[in-house]
């Protein structure tokens, strides 16, 4: 008799590729149109399914958990963060979590050093003066910008996306510094000719870029407060390609209005969808609709984890991407 299929209900429109090896491996339910699904309906998929494929967007939270069926036991994420899903009550209910990590370091990285090329060298700026068709040509002191040789880059969280971006910086002439939890084995620290900062609100009142790399966890909401935003030096830039609530949005805000804070470049924030409408009438600020990850390549390498960890689960291994509590 052949083995009935695994039950496999995904959340969200994925590349084509990935759906249709979906189809093929598994019973899958796959989603017809790209928004989100409602609370309701996860529910629903939570009971029917043996594997629930979500993504960032989808809260699993206690709740939801709680009304899983007997039938769910992986919950199969598509993305690298796992704070949208509460991995302690599923753990309690016998429910496996797995995640994609790895695969979007390089397309976040170059994303990050796109946002401080188009802060420091003012590219959205000029862009709109052509768009308006006000360009008169070409002048000595016109769109003054700032070069990045030279210049010191503090990088907040030196885990795999960080290190993407030191590399990175170092090609451009950058000096990297850094803050993280624990400080970085000395060969490579050496091969990123990087600088440690066991104090943060030391290294941001020191650098003339600030980049975000760390995780959304407690410990980090507001890391960046208003605070510590007033540390940075008034020609300082701040890029964030990671979690939006680790920034106050509105503190930071006010120093940009305020000219304390010299530009921003945001891939992600605090609300989610819902940003700051001050930020969007600054001219010094780069905004991008959570672009950091997408590439077509990298989407579908994702999907090849979450194939992956599915069919270990489903031939009765770990799934080699299998998230616990104490990873968090």
């Amino acid at each position: 008799m052949p083995r009935e299929r695994l039950s496999v209900v995904v959340t969200r429109r994925l590349p084509e590729p990935v759906e249709t090896r979906l189809s093929e491996l598994f019973d899958v339910r796959l989603r017809t149109d790209d928004t989100p699904m409602s609370r309701e309906e996860l529910a629903a998929a939570m009971k029917e399914a043996d594997v629930l494929v979500p993504t960032v967007t989808d809260t699993i939270d206690a709740g939801l958990l709680g009304q899983a069926g007997e039938r769910l036991r992986l919950i199969a994420n598509y993305g690298a963060g796992v704070d949208n899903i509460d991995v302690a009550t599923a753990r309690q209910r016998g429910i496996l979590v797995s995640n994609t990590p790895g695969v979007l370091t390089d397309d976040t990285a170059d994303m990050t050093m796109a946002l401080i090329m188009a802060v420091v060298r003012r590219i959205p700026e000029g862009l709109a003066i052509m768009q308006r068709g006000d360009w008169e040509g070409w002048s000595p002191t016109a769109m003054l910008g700032g070069r990045l040789a030279g210049r010191r880059l503090g990088i907040l969280g030196m885990g795999r996306i960080g290190q993407a971006v030191a590399r990175r910086a170092r090609a451009f002439g950058m000096q990297v510094h850094y803050n993280n939890r624990r400080r970085l084995r000395p060969e490579v620290e050496e091969e990123l000719e990087a600088t440690w900062w066991e104090s943060l609100d030391q290294m941001v009142a020191r650098m003339d870029v600030i980049s975000i790399h760390c995780p959304s966890t407690p410990s980090t909401f507001h890391l960046m407060n208003a605070r510590r935003l007033k540390l940075l030096k008034p020609d300082a830039v701040i890029v964030n390609t990671s979690r939006g609530e680790v920034i106050d949005e509105n503190a930071l805000t006010r120093g940009l209005r305020g000219g304390e804070i010299a530009g921003c470049g945001l891939d992600v924030y605090e609300h989610g969808t819902t940003i700051n409408p001050r930020l969007r009438e600054l001219p010094n600020v780069v905004l991008l609709p959570h672009m950091g990850s997408a590439t077509l390549e990298g989407r579908i390498e994702m999907g090849e984890k979450v194939l992956l960890n599915i069919k270990t689960f489903e031939d009765g291994h770990r799934p080699p991407d299998q998230v616990v509590p104490s990873m968090l």
